[in-house]
Parts: structure tokens; sequence; C-alpha cells
């Protein structure tokens, strides 16, 4: 975001479009934030960017909700951006060292040699590397800042760890495990008769030592047939509970009688088997630390970017900004 500094007093002098002289336009305002505004520009730059990432992997009610969702709090958004920028500015931070190093790393993973070569990898997304640059700039004081502010203090002793462990056991206990194969014939095209002497045919294979696999392969029916018989891993819970009720009292070896699902017949066979297991402790220390800290920083942020607004000079002068455009 390229935000332009203006003081605030001739901020809120100038109209919005105004000329200045001869043929000089000010850009129209959207909201002052101390010493400095956002303008409309930089409000449709930000617009644009999210709508174009968010049209390619959403479409429907589910791209509506979150475009919605968007342009209800991109003003905002905006807003609590710039404080973290003038925060970073009012402690001198420099960052420059680590922009360079994360350049450098991207031009690595991406084996381009050269700034010139990454200025064209970039000009070809429709980015200069002059924005690349302030847009990484920006992105490191913005967390710079909560860092400091935010992350530097929070702290979860080994008390408060082993206690979330024990009251939440359920959370860190892996449920069983079927690897299964399957036989699977279809209602389609069959009637009773003709299943009844296929699934005897199947069991008479098997009961003379026929290899599970190799008499999917020739008798199941697509995608069984395809497969050879290898239905997948699954854990318990998400298997359809009118195959999984058969399937849990088997051990590893054992088949199932035939079950009747919706759309055919299945005979299973418990290839292997994991039964549930709590884990330990230490297996999970790390993760449980992650949650708790993430959780705090989470009501530490909100509270800090709260007191800032607070203490903060800010106005909104077009909170619809793409209203009539």
């Amino acid at each position: 975001m390229n935000i332009k500094k203006w003081t605030l007093v001739f901020c809120l002098a100038v109209p919005a479009l105004a000329a200045l002289g001869a043929g000089q336009v000010v850009e129209e305002i959207v909201a002052v934030v101390n010493d400095d505004v956002i303008t409309l520009s930089e409000v449709k730059a930000q617009h644009d960017i999210f709508y174009q990432q968010l049209r390619a992997q959403l479409q429907g009610e589910e791209f509506e909700k979150q475009y919605g969702l968007f342009k209800s709090r991109l003003i905002d958004s905006m807003i609590t951006d710039l404080l973290l920028l003038q925060q970073a500015r009012e402690r001198q931070f420099n960052v420059m060292d680590q922009v360079k190093m994360n350049i450098e790393a991207l031009k690595k993973e991406n084996n381009i040699e050269s700034d010139d070569g990454l200025r064209r990898a970039l000009e070809s997304q429709g980015m200069t590397l002059e924005a690349f640059t302030k847009q990484m700039e920006e992105q490191i004081l913005k967390q710079a800042v909560i860092s400091v502010e935010i992350e530097s203090k929070i702290v979860v002793d080994d008390a408060e760890v082993a206690n979330y462990y024990k009251l939440n056991l359920a959370q860190f206990t892996e449920p069983e495990e079927y690897k299964l194969k399957a036989v699977y014939l279809s209602f389609e095209g069959r009637d009773e008769e003709a299943i009844e002497a296929l699934k005897k045919q199947i069991d008479d294979k098997l009961k003379a030592g026929g290899d599970f696999a190799a008499v999917a392969a020739e008798l199941a029916d697509a995608p069984m047939k395809e497969a050879k018989g290898d239905l997948g891993t699954f854990k318990k819970g998400e298997l359809d509970k009118s195959l999984e009720d058969p399937v849990s009292p088997l051990k590893k070896g054992e088949t199932s009688t035939w079950i009747k699902a919706k759309n055919g017949w299945y005979l299973l066979l418990m290839e292997e088997r994991k039964e549930s297991r709590l884990k330990a402790f230490e297996e999970v220390k790390k993760v449980v630390v992650q949650k708790l800290s993430d959780e705090r920083r989470s009501v530490k942020l909100a509270e800090y970017l709260k007191n800032l607004k607070a203490k903060s000079y800010i106005k909104i002068l077009k909170p619809n900004p793409f209203d009539g455009n």
C-alpha cells in the first residue's frame, strides 16, 4: 500500500478531486489516519488484488459471502495496517536487511539469477520490483511491531501446558484406523438370484485359498475391480455407518460377512488395523504451546489495536468508497 504523507490540516482543507493550480488534481481521500491518508486509488488497488484472487478460488454463494465480508472490512483493515506502519516509523525500525535476505531467498527458490530477472518475472505478473519491495518491507514492519508489542510478551508455562493436555485428552487421541480391501457387487443389471450366485462364487474362491485382490480384480464391479479390491485407509467415523459397524470388530486378516449397502453388496477384508492411541504428552507439547500462544496472541492483538485506534485520530470521509463507482 502506497501511503501519501499529507499534513492533517492540508488533508481536511482540500476537497476531494479539487483542482490545485493549472491542471493539478488531488486524489479523493477515503480516510485520514493521524498524519497520513488512505486514498481512493489505494482502496481500489487493494480491492482489485483480493477480488482477482478470490474469483480464482471461489464461485457462487461462497464467493459472494467472502467478497461481501472483505468489502465490509476493507477500510478498517487498511486503517489497521497504516496504524502499524506508523508505529514502526515511530520506533525507527529498519528492516531493509531482512527485505534483501527475503528477496535473495525468493530468487534462489525460483532459480532467478539477478535482480533484472526478478524484475521481469514480477512485471509479467503486473508488478514492479519497487512496488514488490515496498510491499514486502511494509509487511515485515507490521510484523515487527506485533512481535515487539505482542509476541515478546506472551508466556506459556509448563504447568498450563500440562493442564491443557489433561483436560483435553480426546483432542490428542488417535482414533482407530482401518486399511480395507473390498469386493463390490452392484445391484444394477442383476436380479437377486444372479447376485446370490455371484456372491457364492466369490465365497467359494476365497474359501479355497484364493487371493482377495485377485478375486476382486476378477469378479468385483467397478471401481473395486480396477483397484484390485483396494478400498483405502479410514479412521473411525469416516466410513459409512452401514460399513463401519460390521468392520469395527474385525481383526487383521479377517473378512466380514456380505454387507448390504445403498448401492450394492460389499465383502470387506481388514488388511491392517491400528488401535486407538493416546499421544504422549511430550509428543504434543509443542502443539499445545503453539495453540495457547496463538490464542493469547489473538486476544492481546485485538486489545492492542483497540487501544491504538482509541488514541489515534481517525476520520473516515468515504465509508462506502465503491458507491457510485
